[in-house]
Protein backbone atom coordinates (compact mmCIF):
# COMPACT_ATOMS: atom_id res chain seq x y z
CA UNK A 1 0.00 0.00 0.00
CA UNK A 2 1.23 3.55 -0.66
CA UNK A 3 2.86 5.27 2.28
CA UNK A 4 1.29 8.74 1.85
CA UNK A 5 -1.05 10.44 -0.61
CA UNK A 6 0.50 13.52 -2.20
CA UNK A 7 -1.26 16.11 -4.35
CA UNK A 8 0.39 17.94 -7.24
CA UNK A 9 -1.76 20.81 -8.53
CA UNK A 10 -1.32 21.78 -12.18
CA UNK A 11 -2.45 24.35 -14.71
CA UNK A 12 -4.34 22.77 -17.59
CA UNK A 13 -1.41 23.53 -19.87
CA UNK A 14 2.19 24.72 -19.96
CA UNK A 15 3.48 23.44 -16.62
CA UNK A 16 7.19 22.72 -16.44
CA UNK A 17 7.63 19.02 -17.29
CA UNK A 18 10.84 18.54 -15.29
CA UNK A 19 9.46 19.99 -12.06
CA UNK A 20 6.37 17.79 -12.25
CA UNK A 21 7.62 14.53 -13.77
CA UNK A 22 10.83 14.20 -11.74
CA UNK A 23 8.92 14.99 -8.54
CA UNK A 24 6.26 12.43 -9.48
CA UNK A 25 8.90 9.81 -10.29
CA UNK A 26 10.80 10.23 -7.03
CA UNK A 27 7.66 10.36 -4.89
CA UNK A 28 6.35 7.16 -6.47
CA UNK A 29 9.72 5.47 -6.04
CA UNK A 30 9.55 6.35 -2.33
CA UNK A 31 6.24 4.47 -2.08
CA UNK A 32 3.81 7.38 -2.12
CA UNK A 33 0.67 7.76 -4.20
CA UNK A 34 0.58 10.95 -6.26
CA UNK A 35 -2.75 12.52 -7.17
CA UNK A 36 -3.17 15.49 -9.51
CA UNK A 37 -5.64 18.35 -9.81
CA UNK A 38 -6.45 20.84 -12.55
CA UNK A 39 -8.97 23.67 -12.82
CA UNK A 40 -11.59 21.58 -14.62
CA UNK A 41 -10.60 18.01 -13.73
CA UNK A 42 -9.23 17.31 -17.21
CA UNK A 43 -5.73 15.94 -17.82
CA UNK A 44 -3.04 18.62 -18.06
CA UNK A 45 -0.41 19.17 -20.76
CA UNK A 46 3.18 20.19 -20.12
CA UNK A 47 4.86 23.09 -21.91
CA UNK A 48 5.64 21.68 -25.40
CA UNK A 49 8.60 24.02 -25.89
CA UNK A 50 10.25 22.66 -22.75
CA UNK A 51 9.65 19.09 -23.93
CA UNK A 52 10.94 19.38 -27.49
CA UNK A 53 13.04 22.55 -27.56
CA UNK A 54 11.43 23.30 -30.92
CA UNK A 55 10.33 26.90 -31.34
CA UNK A 56 12.98 28.54 -29.15
CA UNK A 57 15.51 29.36 -31.87
CA UNK A 58 15.21 32.40 -34.18
CA UNK A 59 14.83 30.29 -37.33
CA UNK A 60 12.06 28.12 -35.86
CA UNK A 61 9.39 29.61 -38.14
CA UNK A 62 11.31 28.94 -41.33
CA UNK A 63 10.11 25.89 -43.28
CA UNK A 64 12.26 22.84 -42.65
CA UNK A 65 14.34 24.41 -39.88
CA UNK A 66 12.05 24.02 -36.85
CA UNK A 67 13.77 20.80 -35.77
CA UNK A 68 17.21 22.42 -35.87
CA UNK A 69 17.88 23.36 -32.24
CA UNK A 70 20.61 25.30 -30.44
CA UNK A 71 18.86 27.35 -27.75
CA UNK A 72 16.26 24.63 -27.70
CA UNK A 73 18.81 22.02 -26.65
CA UNK A 74 20.09 24.28 -23.88
CA UNK A 75 16.70 25.22 -22.45
CA UNK A 76 14.51 22.15 -22.89
CA UNK A 77 14.02 19.40 -20.30
CA UNK A 78 16.84 16.87 -19.97
CA UNK A 79 16.37 13.33 -21.24
CA UNK A 80 15.66 11.87 -17.81
CA UNK A 81 12.85 14.37 -17.27
CA UNK A 82 11.40 13.77 -20.74
CA UNK A 83 11.41 10.01 -20.12
CA UNK A 84 9.74 10.50 -16.72
CA UNK A 85 7.14 12.74 -18.35
CA UNK A 86 6.32 10.08 -20.97
CA UNK A 87 5.76 7.53 -18.19
CA UNK A 88 3.69 9.96 -16.15
CA UNK A 89 1.31 10.47 -19.08
CA UNK A 90 0.32 6.80 -18.73
CA UNK A 91 -0.34 7.04 -14.99
CA UNK A 92 -4.04 6.58 -14.15
CA UNK A 93 -4.02 9.34 -11.53
CA UNK A 94 -2.45 11.79 -13.97
CA UNK A 95 -5.04 10.91 -16.62
CA UNK A 96 -7.93 11.39 -14.19
CA UNK A 97 -7.14 14.48 -12.11
CA UNK A 98 -9.37 16.10 -9.53
CA UNK A 99 -10.83 19.59 -9.97
CA UNK A 100 -9.60 22.49 -7.84
CA UNK A 101 -13.08 23.10 -6.43
CA UNK A 102 -13.30 19.54 -5.06
CA UNK A 103 -10.03 19.56 -3.12
CA UNK A 104 -10.10 18.87 0.62
CA UNK A 105 -7.02 19.26 2.81
CA UNK A 106 -7.95 16.16 4.83
CA UNK A 107 -7.59 13.94 1.74
CA UNK A 108 -3.83 14.51 1.34
CA UNK A 109 -0.67 14.11 3.38
CA UNK A 110 1.43 16.53 1.35
CA UNK A 111 1.10 19.17 -1.37
CA UNK A 112 3.49 20.10 -4.18
CA UNK A 113 3.20 23.31 -6.22
CA UNK A 114 5.20 23.21 -9.48
CA UNK A 115 5.89 26.06 -11.86
CA UNK A 116 6.10 27.02 -15.49
CA UNK A 117 6.33 30.46 -17.06
CA UNK A 118 4.31 30.80 -20.25
CA UNK A 119 1.43 33.14 -19.39
CA UNK A 120 -0.78 31.27 -21.88
CA UNK A 121 -1.35 28.52 -19.32
CA UNK A 122 0.15 29.65 -16.04
CA UNK A 123 -1.97 32.71 -15.24
CA UNK A 124 -5.18 30.73 -14.70
CA UNK A 125 -3.30 28.53 -12.21
CA UNK A 126 -1.63 31.40 -10.38
CA UNK A 127 -4.81 33.51 -10.26
CA UNK A 128 -7.32 30.81 -9.22
CA UNK A 129 -8.97 32.04 -6.01
CA UNK A 130 -10.29 28.57 -5.12
CA UNK A 131 -6.79 27.14 -5.46
CA UNK A 132 -5.29 29.97 -3.39
CA UNK A 133 -7.80 29.30 -0.59
CA UNK A 134 -6.95 25.59 -0.67
CA UNK A 135 -3.20 26.26 -0.56
CA UNK A 136 -3.65 28.67 2.34
CA UNK A 137 -5.63 26.04 4.24
CA UNK A 138 -2.96 23.46 3.52
CA UNK A 139 -0.29 25.72 5.01
CA UNK A 140 -2.49 26.15 8.10
CA UNK A 141 -2.76 22.36 8.48
CA UNK A 142 1.00 22.15 9.07
CA UNK A 143 1.28 19.24 6.63
CA UNK A 144 4.40 19.08 4.42
CA UNK A 145 4.26 21.45 1.46
CA UNK A 146 6.71 21.99 -1.39
CA UNK A 147 6.84 24.79 -3.98
CA UNK A 148 9.25 25.39 -6.84
CA UNK A 149 9.69 28.22 -9.37
CA UNK A 150 6.31 29.90 -10.05
CA UNK A 151 4.71 27.50 -7.57
CA UNK A 152 6.18 29.73 -4.86
CA UNK A 153 4.27 32.65 -6.38
CA UNK A 154 1.04 30.68 -5.95
CA UNK A 155 2.00 30.08 -2.31
CA UNK A 156 2.74 33.79 -1.83
CA UNK A 157 -0.70 34.72 -3.19
CA UNK A 158 -2.49 32.22 -0.93
CA UNK A 159 -4.07 33.71 2.21
CA UNK A 160 -3.15 32.67 5.72
CA UNK A 161 -5.62 32.69 8.59
CA UNK A 162 -4.75 36.32 9.37
CA UNK A 163 -5.35 37.47 5.80
CA UNK A 164 -1.67 37.92 5.06
CA UNK A 165 0.25 35.67 2.69
CA UNK A 166 0.70 32.07 3.79
CA UNK A 167 4.43 32.72 3.34
CA UNK A 168 4.45 35.65 5.76
CA UNK A 169 7.00 34.87 8.47
CA UNK A 170 8.61 32.03 6.49
CA UNK A 171 11.93 31.72 4.70
CA UNK A 172 11.70 30.82 1.03
CA UNK A 173 13.40 30.87 -2.33
CA UNK A 174 11.85 30.91 -5.80
CA UNK A 175 12.83 31.72 -9.36
CA UNK A 176 15.26 34.61 -8.90
CA UNK A 177 15.12 37.77 -10.99
CA UNK A 178 18.66 37.09 -12.21
CA UNK A 179 17.63 33.68 -13.58
CA UNK A 180 14.31 34.92 -14.96
CA UNK A 181 15.97 37.86 -16.73
CA UNK A 182 18.76 35.70 -18.12
CA UNK A 183 16.32 33.29 -19.78
CA UNK A 184 14.12 36.20 -20.93
CA UNK A 185 17.11 37.95 -22.52
CA UNK A 186 18.19 34.77 -24.30
CA UNK A 187 14.84 34.28 -25.99
CA UNK A 188 13.96 37.91 -26.74
CA UNK A 189 17.37 38.86 -28.16
CA UNK A 190 18.64 35.59 -29.63
CA UNK A 191 15.67 33.32 -30.08
CA UNK A 192 11.90 33.64 -30.08
CA UNK A 193 11.73 37.21 -31.40
CA UNK A 194 8.07 36.89 -32.50
CA UNK A 195 7.12 36.11 -28.88
CA UNK A 196 9.92 37.80 -26.90
CA UNK A 197 8.17 37.59 -23.54
CA UNK A 198 7.75 33.81 -23.49
CA UNK A 199 9.80 33.57 -20.27
CA UNK A 200 7.86 36.31 -18.46
CA UNK A 201 4.47 35.40 -17.02
CA UNK A 202 3.88 39.00 -15.91
CA UNK A 203 5.43 42.15 -17.35
CA UNK A 204 6.00 45.51 -15.69
CA UNK A 205 3.53 48.31 -16.34
CA UNK A 206 4.82 51.69 -17.55
CA UNK A 207 6.67 53.40 -14.72
CA UNK A 208 7.41 50.23 -12.79
CA UNK A 209 11.11 49.40 -12.32
CA UNK A 210 12.68 46.47 -14.14
CA UNK A 211 11.89 43.21 -12.38
CA UNK A 212 9.01 44.63 -10.33
CA UNK A 213 6.68 41.89 -11.62
CA UNK A 214 9.29 39.14 -11.45
CA UNK A 215 8.64 36.10 -9.29
CA UNK A 216 11.30 37.14 -6.79
CA UNK A 217 9.92 40.66 -6.42
CA UNK A 218 6.30 39.65 -5.91
CA UNK A 219 7.17 36.84 -3.51
CA UNK A 220 9.44 39.19 -1.54
CA UNK A 221 6.63 41.73 -1.19
CA UNK A 222 4.48 39.04 0.48
CA UNK A 223 7.09 38.13 3.11
CA UNK A 224 7.54 39.59 6.57
CA UNK A 225 10.89 40.94 5.34
CA UNK A 226 12.59 40.94 1.92
CA UNK A 227 15.52 39.30 3.72
CA UNK A 228 13.33 36.19 4.12
CA UNK A 229 13.81 35.54 0.39
CA UNK A 230 16.97 33.45 0.33
CA UNK A 231 19.21 33.39 -2.73
CA UNK A 232 22.56 31.63 -2.98
CA UNK A 233 24.94 33.50 -0.64
CA UNK A 234 28.21 34.86 -1.90
CA UNK A 235 30.28 32.42 0.13
CA UNK A 236 28.29 29.29 -0.73
CA UNK A 237 30.22 26.23 -1.85
CA UNK A 238 29.80 25.61 -5.59
CA UNK A 239 28.17 29.04 -5.93
CA UNK A 240 28.97 29.50 -9.62
CA UNK A 241 27.60 26.07 -10.39
CA UNK A 242 24.39 26.99 -8.55
CA UNK A 243 23.76 30.37 -10.17
CA UNK A 244 25.03 29.99 -13.75
CA UNK A 245 21.88 28.34 -15.12
CA UNK A 246 24.12 25.94 -17.05
CA UNK A 247 24.13 23.12 -14.51
CA UNK A 248 21.25 21.01 -13.24
CA UNK A 249 21.21 18.63 -10.33
CA UNK A 250 20.61 14.89 -10.58
CA UNK A 251 19.89 12.03 -8.22
CA UNK A 252 23.62 11.66 -7.65
CA UNK A 253 24.74 15.32 -7.78
CA UNK A 254 23.13 18.01 -5.64
CA UNK A 255 25.93 20.56 -6.13
CA UNK A 256 24.01 22.79 -8.61
CA UNK A 257 20.87 22.85 -6.43
CA UNK A 258 19.65 25.57 -4.08
CA UNK A 259 16.80 24.43 -1.85
CA UNK A 260 15.43 26.17 1.25
CA UNK A 261 13.67 24.34 4.10
CA UNK A 262 11.64 26.15 6.77
CA UNK A 263 9.78 23.78 9.07
CA UNK A 264 7.29 21.77 7.04
CA UNK A 265 7.86 23.88 3.91
CA UNK A 266 10.51 23.35 1.21
CA UNK A 267 11.13 25.61 -1.79
CA UNK A 268 13.40 25.75 -4.82
CA UNK A 269 14.12 27.99 -7.82
CA UNK A 270 13.92 26.14 -11.14
CA UNK A 271 14.08 22.70 -12.83
CA UNK A 272 17.81 22.54 -12.12
CA UNK A 273 16.97 22.05 -8.42
CA UNK A 274 14.23 19.46 -8.81
CA UNK A 275 15.96 16.23 -7.75
CA UNK A 276 17.22 17.76 -4.51
CA UNK A 277 13.92 19.58 -4.00
CA UNK A 278 11.86 16.40 -4.34
CA UNK A 279 14.20 14.46 -2.09
CA UNK A 280 13.94 17.09 0.67
CA UNK A 281 10.15 16.94 0.35
CA UNK A 282 10.25 13.15 0.70
CA UNK A 283 12.33 13.56 3.85
CA UNK A 284 9.65 15.88 5.28
CA UNK A 285 6.98 13.31 4.49
CA UNK A 286 8.87 10.69 6.44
Amino acid sequence: MPNKTILIVLPNRDFDPSEVAISWQLLCAAGHRVRFATADGKAAEGDPLMLTGEGLDPWARLPGLRRLKLLGLLLRARRGARDAYARMLQDADFRQPLAYQDLQVADFDGLLLPGGHWSRGMRAYLESQSLQVFVGAFFASNKPLAAICHGVLLAARSPGADGRSALYGRKTTALTWAMEKSAWDLTRFYGRFWNPDYYRTYLEAPGEPAGYMSVQAEVSRALASPADFLDVPGDAAQRLRKISGLHRDSSSDSRPAWVVCDGNYVSARWPGDVHTFAQRFIELLQ
